[in-house]
């Protein structure tokens, strides 16, 4: 039964971590975090150090695609440096000022970053352009690149996920193997009187 717990808390804690990435929180590290809790009180069976390790590259992988995929769209589309900065910029501010004003959990975190990655290249583009239709399109662009950096950081969670999981899995099943029940003694052996 301890062990149905073990493992429901775990994935618990997993989904959690999961849709704190997806609002753009530190749901990676949260469960890096987490993981080294869970392997140190496990005396590292079901994580490893060297899973724990694994687990914080990814997470620093995921941090990187976070933050600069809107930066390379928007140049890609043409933007300038500023325009990069400020997606990048708007998008974090609209995470946290749309939070308020659309007080849906996730909804209004996501559309309040695109949103404000969206005006933030665009504004930042326009002030260097005064091109109406290049700045909206870098502005699309910076957007469209953050929503991809987002999913791919999910994505990234997903897998760490997983790695947490299957360590879970493969610790409760070792330790079910180490409690068998001994195998109950022959009633008779061949060959020995009676």
């Amino acid at each position: 039964m301890s062990n149905f717990l073990t493992i429901t808390a775990v994935c618990l804690g997993c989904l959690i971590a999961v849709a704190l990435t997806a609002v753009r929180l530190p749901g990676t590290w949260c469960l890096v975090a987490g993981a080294g809790l869970y392997g140190r009180l496990t005396d590292w069976q079901a994580v490893t150090f060297s899973t724990l390790l694994l687990l914080a590259v990814i997470a620093a992988i995921g941090e990187i695609l976070e933050l600069f995929t809107s930066a390379v769209a928007a140049r890609k589309a043409g933007g300038s440096r500023r325009a990069a900065w400020g997606g990048l910029v708007g998008g974090m501010l609209g995470m946290f000022c749309l939070s308020f004003l659309l007080p849906i959990p996730v909804v209004g975190s996501i559309a309040g970053a695109i949103v404000g990655c969206f005006l933030g290249a665009a504004v930042a583009e326009l002030s260097v352009r005064n091109h109406l239709a290049h700045g909206t399109r870098v502005g699309f662009f910076a957007a469209l690149g953050m929503a991809i950096g987002t999913a791919a950081k999910v994505g990234l969670a997903l897998v760490m996920s997983v790695f947490v999981v299957a360590g879970a899995l493969r610790s409760t099943s070792v330790s079910q193997g180490d409690a068998a029940p001994p195998a109950s003694a022959p009633l008779s052996q061949p060959g020995s009187a009676p």
